[in-house]
């Protein structure tokens, strides 16, 4: 069939051919590049991961970070080895992305403020993965720190993403970055009950409670004298993963131990008068 063709029409295509051959062989050259580019992008990001979860003291947040970093990275290189292959001047090229990267920084300041909020995040560590926190009234356990956002979960199973450059402008409550806490009761009884009977009897619901720590002591005294009962302030300290049971039980306990020791827990109560004798 390709003798078939007119001399001057087979004399253009072999003339062509060498250049569809070559570009033929780039475009080839290039999808196999791109496509083991983004195998070993993954495999680099596990192995960072693998490697640093080695070294005692890093944080999986920590992990997860640079095994991004890593694999953004050799993506960034594919990208470059790819063009490379069509002729283009790479070195012109990473000017030009810088020159654009200046510009785009300016008109994405609050995307690179996350990104540069999450490194502060990952350099100071305020706090961890599996940490319960509250940032700016938002509360959860904490899931991933990523270069934009950090995943938390709410104690009701909500997912919720709060970005980097907003916990970093803010104060954060960790509740789960020291080994123990302090658990505060207030118990209010009757002001006909008397005070040292109602502390005995919640001194011996915390000595018989295991999960209550003998060091620091507990404390109790009078917090305050309200409108209809006196207040007594109890505090003991627990395992911070024991504050929650502890004070349901404790709260449960002393209320029981109440009733059987005839001490009341008032409420509060008015008199209306009508008018008439």
């Amino acid at each position: 069939m390709f003798d078939q063709l007119p001399p001057e029409i087979r004399e253009h295509l072999d003339a062509l051919l060498p250049t569809f051959v070559e570009h033929g062989l780039s475009m080839l050259s290039a999808i196999v590049i791109l496509i083991a580019g983004f195998w070993f992008a993954g495999k680099a990001r596990v192995w960072t991961i693998a490697g640093i979860a080695r070294i005692p003291g890093i944080d999986e947040m920590l992990q997860n970070f640079f095994g991004t970093m890593v694999r953004y990275l050799v993506l960034i290189f594919t990208v470059l080895a790819v063009l490379a292959k069509f002729g283009v001047q790479t070195a012109s090229l990473i000017a030009l992305l810088g020159a654009a990267g200046l510009a785009v920084g300016l008109a994405l300041q609050g995307t690179l403020s996350n990104v540069a909020a999450g490194v502060m995040l990952l350099i100071f560590r305020p706090f961890r993965s599996g940490h319960y926190v509250e940032i700016g009234g938002i509360a959860g356990t904490v899931k991933l720190l990523s270069l934009f956002t950090t995943e938390l979960t709410t104690p009701d199973n909500v997912q919720i993403f709060v970005p980097n450059s907003q916990i970093w402008g803010q104060a954060v409550r960790n509740f789960s970055f020291h080994a123990t806490r302090r658990v505060d009761f207030s118990f209010g009884i009757s002001y006909a009950d008397d005070i040292g009977k109602a502390m005995d009897a919640i001194r011996a619901e915390f000595e018989a409670e295991p999960r209550c720590l003998k060091e620091p002591e507990p404390f109790l005294g009078v917090g305050s004298l309200g409108d209809s009962s006196v207040n007594i302030t109890a505090r003991v300290w627990s395992a911070t993963s024991d504050y929650w049971p502890l004070k349901f039980e404790l709260t449960r306990r002393v209320k029981e131990r109440f009733d059987a020791e005839g001490i009341t827990i008032p409420f509060p109560a008015r008199t209306v008068y009508t008018g008439k004798d």
